[in-house]
C-alpha cells in the first residue's frame, strides 16, 4: 500500500511538472517589440490569406507570448554586404508555434513547420524580384529577464540566445498579445516547398503569376483560371453603361411628364 501511494504521488508530480512546463511566466505574456516599435507580430506583418508580408517602415524584431504556451515572432532585418556596403539585403521572417519553459527557465521554441515564411530581397542584384520561401527554425533562449528599463521607464524584455548572446532589447507593446491564430494556418499535404520568384511593385501576369505557398490550404478559396465565376457578386455582373443609359432615360421621362 505505501508503495502504491508513493507511485501515485510520483505520477501526480510528473503530471504537475508537465502541466507547469506548458505554461509561461505571466511576465512574458504580451507583444514585445524593439525600440522603433514598427515591427509587430499579428496581421500587420504577415497576411496568411494572401500569403504575403507587409513591409514595415523600419527594421526590428517582435515576439509575442500567450499564457498557455504559444508564441509568434516577426523579424525585419538589414543584412550587410561586405563586398559592397551600399547594397545591403533585406530579410523578413515570420514564425509561430509552441514555446516551453524548461526547468532551468530557458525557453524552447518549436514552430509550426509549414507556416513559417521568409522573404529575401537584394535590390542591387534585382529591382523586381525577391526570393520567397518557407522557413522553419527551432530556437532556444538560454535565459530571459523582464524589468522596468531605468532610462525609458518602460517594461523591457531581454532575451539571450542559446550561446548567451543577448538580442536587441524589446519593450512591451500590447497585453494581451497581438497575434495571428495559434493554430496551423496553412496546412498542406507535405511541408516541403520550393522557392518562388515574385515581381515587386507590379501585378503578376501571364507566366509570371506566382501561386502562393498556401494555395492548397483548405481555408483558402480562390477564383484562378476562371473557376467559380458564377459565384461572383451581382455587382460584378452589372453592365455600368446600361445603368447609365437607364438613368438618362428616367431623367428625360421625368422632365417630359413635368412639362405636361
Amino acid at each position: 500500500m505505501p508503495s502504491m501511494t508513493l507511485q501515485s504521488l510520483l505520477i501526480a508530480g510528473v503530471c504537475l511538472a508537465s502541466t507547469a512546463s506548458a505554461q509561461i511566466d505571466p511576465q512574458l505574456v504580451g507583444t514585445w517589440s524593439t525600440k522603433s516599435a514598427k515591427v509587430l507580430t499579428g496581421p500587420g506583418f504577415y497576411n496568411p490569406v494572401n500569403d504575403s508580408f507587409i513591409e514595415p517602415s523600419h527594421t526590428g524584431i517582435s515576439y509575442s507570448f500567450t499564457a498557455d504556451g504559444f508564441y509568434e515572432e516577426a523579424y525585419y532585418r538589414a543584412v550587410s554586404n561586405p563586398s559592397d556596403p551600399k547594397c545591403p539585403s533585406g530579410v523578413m521572417q515570420f514564425q509561430h508555434g509552441t514555446v516551453v519553459m524548461n526547468p532551468d527557465l530557458s525557453l524552447a521554441f518549436t514552430p509550426f513547420a509549414v507556416d513559417g515564411r521568409q522573404l529575401l530581397s537584394d535590390r542591387c542584384k534585382s529591382e523586381s524580384h525577391a526570393t520567397y520561401t518557407r522557413y522553419n527554425q527551432t530556437e532556444l533562449m538560454s535565459k530571459w529577464q523582464v524589468y522596468i528599463d531605468p532610462y525609458t521607464k518602460l517594461t523591457r524584455l531581454d532575451l539571450y540566445q542559446f550561446d548567451g548572446t543577448p538580442m536587441n532589447p524589446m519593450f512591451l507593446a500590447y497585453r494581451p498579445p497581438q497575434m495571428l491564430p495559434t493554430v496551423t494556418m496553412n496546412p498542406t499535404a507535405t511541408a516541403t516547398g520550393g522557392k518562388v520568384k515574385r515581381t515587386a511593385g507590379a501585378e503578376p501576369r501571364g507566366e509570371e503569376l506566382a501561386i502562393p505557398l498556401n494555395a492548397n490550404a483548405k481555408h483558402i478559396k480562390r477564383t484562378l483560371d476562371g473557376e467559380n465565376l458564377e459565384k461572383r457578386s451581382l455587382l460584378h455582373r452589372i453592365d455600368a453603361s446600361m445603368v447609365w443609359w437607364a438613368g438618362v432615360g428616367m431623367v428625360i421621362f421625368g422632365g417630359t411628364a413635368y412639362m405636361l
